[in-house]
C-alpha cells in the first residue's frame, strides 16, 4: 500500500502506456457483475501465472468501484478496461462529465459510502484524472 489515499486530491495526470487486454462499454451498475466475471476468467490460467487470486481481486474491486462511480455521477455511456504495462496493470475507466474531476468524499460518515477513490488510491502504486474533449478519463496503476 501507499500511503497516498490520507488527504489527497485526486491529481490530474496521464497514465502510462499500456498494452490492451480487456475492454468494455457499459450504461449501467447493472452490467458489473459480468464485468467482473470476465476480469476473474481471463486473468485466471497457467499461462497468466503472475497474476495472483489476491491481485485479481484488487483489479476487480479498483475496476467495479471506478465504473460504479462513472455510471452514478459521470452521465452517459462509460468505457472501462484494463492494460498491462511491464510491471502493473492499468484500470481505465472514461465517462461524458469531463468538466466533474473526482471528488473523494471530505466530511461524510463512512456509513453513506463515498470513500471508493480513497480504496484505490491505496491500492494502487499511480492514480490520477485528465479531460479530452467530451470526456472525463479516471485511471489506476495497480502493480503486479
Amino acid at each position: 500500500m501507499t500511503g497516498q489515499a490520507a488527504g489527497t486530491i485526486w491529481p490530474s495526470a496521464y497514465p502510462p502506456a499500456a498494452d490492451p487486454v480487456l475492454s468494455w462499454a457499459l450504461t449501467g451498475v447493472a452490467e458489473l457483475p459480468a464485468v467482473r466475471a470476465d476480469v476473474r476468467r481471463e486473468l485466471t490460467g497457467p499461462a497468466l501465472d503472475s497474476v495472483t487470486p489476491d491481485l485479481i481481486d484488487r483489479l476487480v474491486l479498483a475496476l467495479d468501484e471506478m465504473a460504479s462511480n462513472a455510471l452514478r455521477h459521470g452521465g452517459g455511456d462509460v468505457e472501462a478496461s484494463i492494460s498491462r504495462t511491464g510491471d502493473a496493470y492499468l484500470i481505465e475507466v472514461t465517462d461524458q462529465a469531463p468538466q466533474t474531476p473526482p471528488s473523494p468524499a471530505v466530511g461524510r460518515d463512512p456509513s453513506f459510502g463515498g470513500l471508493g477513490l480513497y480504496l484505490i488510491a491505496e491500492l494502487a502504486a499511480l492514480h490520477g484524472w485528465y479531460a479530452t474533449e467530451g470526456h472525463k478519463h479516471v485511471w489506476a496503476l495497480l502493480p503486479r
